[in-house]
């Protein structure tokens, strides 16, 4: 995989899953909050949020991709996709099982941890690999040639 096709997926996965948190907030406040007792409520709106979260991490990683290793690019991504589908998807299935079942489906409960641990362990390997340090003296020396720039037209002005 080019590192432009990871970007792609990384901005298009983030804004989808931010599109489907969007879509899934509205839904709980104007279609279902009736429906659920405060607890289920709130549980759901806890899966809305890291949802959202991890959508604009996505995104985030996809912008930055200059500043971050591919493979640590992908490990995150994966880590947040998982964490987004376990974390998140068993919490909105638990919160409205209610609705759909009948009854509560506790079982889902304990799914959403694996998805938390998968959201922890994406965080921590970004914290401990993800930057990628510019080995370019090049570049050091175009910000030298901006600042430079930069003092002459405002030396200019005065």
């Amino acid at each position: 995989m080019t590192n432009s096709t990871l970007q792609k997926q990384l901005i298009q996965s983030g804004a989808a899953f931010a599109a489907l948190a969007v879509i899934a907030g509205a839904f709980g406040s104007h279609a279902i909050k009736e429906k659920l007792d405060s607890v289920n409520y709130n549980i759901y709106q806890t899966a809305v949020e890291y949802q959202f979260y991890h959508a604009l991490a996505l995104f985030a990683i996809g912008a930055g991709m200059r500043r971050i290793k591919e493979n640590v690019a992908k490990v995150a991504f994966t880590l947040f996709v998982l964490g987004i589908i376990f974390f998140s998807g068993s919490l909105y299935l638990l919160s409205t099982s209610m609705i759909w079942a009948k009854e509560r489906v506790g079982w889902l409960g304990i799914v959403a941890p694996v998805g938390g641990v998968s959201f922890v362990v994406g965080w921590a390997y970004l914290a401990v690999t993800g930057f990628k340090p510019s080995t370019s003296s090049h570049s050091a020396e175009k910000v030298q040639e901006m600042q430079r720039r930069k003092k002459h037209t405002f030396e200019e002005k005065q």
